[in-house]
């Protein structure tokens, strides 16, 4: 598995349990909202950031596609 690959399963990990959510209820969001291209493109900024700053920023993005 790649180094992003690993940093897209590490990211529903950590926003799973933040908002204390399947895997299946996470995968379905990000999937409703475009997050898996986000966070994909955004690796080489994201994987340098702490678990709160990542959930947070899936949180904003998420707001505003709403």
């Amino acid at each position: 598995m790649t180094d992003r690959g690993k940093f897209m399963v590490y990211c529903v990990e950590v926003y799973k349990n933040a908002k204390r959510l399947t895997g299946r209820q996470v995968s379905s969001l990000f999937s409703e909202y475009d997050v898996w291209d986000y966070v994909y493109s955004c690796f080489d900024a994201l994987h340098t950031t702490g678990e709160k700053y990542i959930i947070n920023d899936i949180d904003l993005f998420i707001q505003a596609r709403q």
